[in-house]
């Protein structure tokens, strides 16, 4: 019995070390919930693997800021990307303000500072929130600005993601700034169906991003911002302290990256995952090939 005992232990120590690499030995990437979240942790992964032989762990699709956020500062991940005005407003609870120079300053501090988190250098492109109409009605009623639908959005139906809705630099802070008031209260829906429900005709405007490769594709239109209420909202990788120790040359990958997307390249990107339905891992891959990554 004792033998059979030793042999019991022994095997449960082998599953409980083998079945797969120590969390020490292996980077944890994260992402959350809309396609180019998914497309840049890939993206970090294939680098950082291709870079330093590291073993990437993805996990995409987590959910909002908050969740991604948290699952950081637990350990749970150790890497994601984040928005400098959403980590700024979101996360550090301050007030929207200042350039991109500016507000990146203020979050690396903010992050340092507070959570023990390093805030790595730009990827090269902003994705700010965009007010997105149909193309038809930009053209038939002279919609450029936001300033512009004022006259009609009594009579108008706005979509929205939850996460914009509920956040400091969102929805009321933008209808107040513009003084604009729906025929109804926003319709709140997964972020995926926004633009389907636009062009559907369900709703006649929706909070969608800067970057979204599907607005060109479906004869869609951003609003000019013209009373700037969104501020800059740089993609830049957040990372664990303790991770940038544990593996030293992660700092270098990370900066091999620095400036290196467009906007243009990201909207490509997000257009060949969503609108040509391309596998997310294969178009990155073709992504670094072409840059030279």
């Amino acid at each position: 019995m004792r033998r059979f005992a030793s042999l019991l232990l022994a095997a449960v120590l082998i599953l409980l070390t083998g079945c797969g690499t120590p969390r020490s030995a292996r980077l944890v990437i994260g992402s959350k919930f809309f396609t180019e979240q998914v497309v840049l942790a890939e993206l970090l992964a294939q680098h950082i693997e291709a870079r330093t032989g590291l073993r990437v762990e993805r996990k995409s699709n987590l959910g909002s800021t908050q969740i991604c956020h948290q699952a950081l500062r637990s350990g749970d991940l150790d890497l994601y990307v984040e928005y400098t005005g959403t980590a700024l407003t979101a996360v550090l609870g301050e007030k929207p303000s200042g350039d991109s120079s500016a507000v990146y300053q203020r979050v690396k501090k903010g992050y340092r500072e507070r959570f023990g988190l390093e805030v790595a250098e730009p990827l090269g492109f902003e994705n700010t929130f965009a007010m997105v109409i149909r193309g038809e009605d930009a053209r038939q009623k002279s919609l450029r600005t936001t300033s512009n639908i004022v006259p009609v959005a009594p009579r108008w139906r706005a979509g929205v993601g939850y996460e914009f809705l509920e956040r400091p630099d969102g929805y009321r802070g933008w209808a107040e700034r513009y003084g604009i008031h729906f025929v109804e209260a926003p319709r709140v829906m997964d972020l995926g169906l926004l633009y389907r429900a636009l062009k559907e005709k369900q709703v006649d405007i929706v909070a969608g991003n800067s970057t979204d490769g599907l607005i060109a594709a479906l004869d869609l239109v951003v609003l000019e911002d013209d009373r700037h209420y969104f501020p800059p909202y740089d993609a830049v990788p957040i990372v664990r302290g303790d991770a940038l120790a544990r593996f030293p040359r992660l700092r270098a990958a990370l900066a091999d990256l620095a400036g290196k997307i467009t906007a243009a390249d990201m909207r490509r990107l997000n257009y060949a995952v969503d609108g040509e339905q391309r596998d997310v891992a294969v178009v990155v891959r073709e992504f670094r090939e072409k840059k030279g990554l």
